[in-house]
């Protein structure tokens, strides 16, 4: 029995681990919940799972609800002698201290959010080594990639190959691109996520900050990190070995398997998801990524070349500008300007958490300045 804390639990990928655990109640036991500010939906979760520990971000909606509430609950639970597994699903460098807290006590992690390796991936793996817990990334196409190189030792890897749907604007031009709409970028072919990951997927940086991810978590420099637009979202992610082989990893387009592989690792268990079959999709494409036009890839590539700090003022600014782009403050091409600008106006320097913390400060308010907001 694995005891979780599931940090992010009123999210997509929160109440997707529930069904999870629903599916395995003998081999997983939730021991905790936090959220931001979604007290009646973690008060329901709490009922329906009998978990006896919660804690909301909010300390305000938090002391209303009568529910604990800011970073030192969450960090006390999540350093319980209790927990085994703490996932991390929540959005922001907001999870990277509870995240590094939980390292720092010995738990294993299950990471969904990017943000914390893409940040702050030269403070937290380092970590991962000295207290030698083990780290499992949801993220399919991390997961993926996880999957494929089990077995293999680092020489034998020669280059890794995230693929990329291409959301809903493959193929358009920068001129189509200028006038798209909140509704229009929301409509993803293939995957249901949540908002801000979808615009990302739209503008392409979810795989500019998924190589940034990949390098950290695999230890492999970006050059060997390639990109390829597969539509059909059925290759996850691929690894090319030293021999000329490719491994990848096929299933729908579903975040429950990943959800699953990370929390019962190495396990694999029967479940009531739907096996891929390829009489289904007999024609599986592969396209070039268009970093001209879609230039929040081409970003992510300097970010992590430049390093220090800059992935994270990177991280930042973007999530300023998804954001803003779904409030309709700023423009769809719009979001890799602004995105360009904090990046040309930062000093990055070496990180630690408190240089971290600072530059995702000041990179959020420089991005809402440069879009008039702040």
């Amino acid at each position: 029995m694995k005891r979780i804390v599931i940090l992010g639990s009123t999210g997509s990928i929160g109440t997707q681990t529930l069904d999870i655990v629903r599916q395995h109640p003998d081999r997983l036991q939730v021991v905790g919940l936090v959220a931001n500010k979604s007290a009646e939906q973690i008060q329901k979760q709490t009922q329906e799972f009998n978990v006896p520990r919660i804690a909301l971000m909010d300390e305000l909606v938090a002391q209303a609800s009568s529910i604990p509430g800011g970073m030192n609950a969450i960090i006390e639970m999540v350093t319980d002698s209790k927990v085994d597994l703490v996932v991390v699903a929540v959005a922001g460098v907001i999870g990277l201290q509870p995240t590094i807290a939980a390292i720092e006590a010995g738990k294993n992690i299950a990471l969904a959010s990017k943000e914390v390796l893409v940040a702050a991936g030269e403070v937290v793996m380092p970590l991962i080594k000295k207290h030698n817990v083990q780290i499992t990334p949801i993220d399919s196409e991390h997961s993926a990639l996880f999957q494929c190189i089990q077995g293999y030792s680092a020489d034998q890897i020669d280059r890794l190959i995230l693929t990329a749907s291409g959301g809903p604007f493959r193929g358009k031009s920068r001129e189509e691109l200028q006038s798209v709409t909140r509704e229009q970028t929301l409509a993803h072919p293939t995957w249901n996520m949540g908002g801000k990951i979808t615009i990302d997927s739209a503008t392409m940086m979810n795989k500019g900050l998924e190589i940034i991810e990949a390098c950290h978590l695999f230890q492999i420099p970006a050059d060997r990190i390639d990109v390829v637009i597969h539509p059909q979202s059925i290759i996850h992610s691929m690894v090319q070995l030293t021999d000329s082989s490719v491994l990848g990893q096929l299933g729908w387009p579903d975040m429950r398997l990943p959800i699953q592989y990370a929390l019962l690792y190495p396990e694999r268990k029967p479940n009531t998801l739907k096996p891929w079959n390829p009489i289904e999709t007999p024609n599986l494409t592969f396209e070039k990524p268009d970093e001209e036009t879609f230039e929040c890839l081409r970003l992510a590539r300097q970010a992590v070349k430049i390093g220090g700090t800059m992935p994270c003022a990177l991280n930042a600014a973007n999530e300023e500008t998804a954001n803003a782009f779904l409030n309709g403050s700023v423009s769809f091409l719009g979001i890799a300007d602004i995105n360009r600008g904090v990046m040309e106006k930062h000093t990055p320097i070496s990180p630690t958490l408190e240089s971290l913390l600072e530059t995702d400060r000041w990179a959020r308010e420089t991005a809402r300045q440069l879009m008039g907001l702040g």
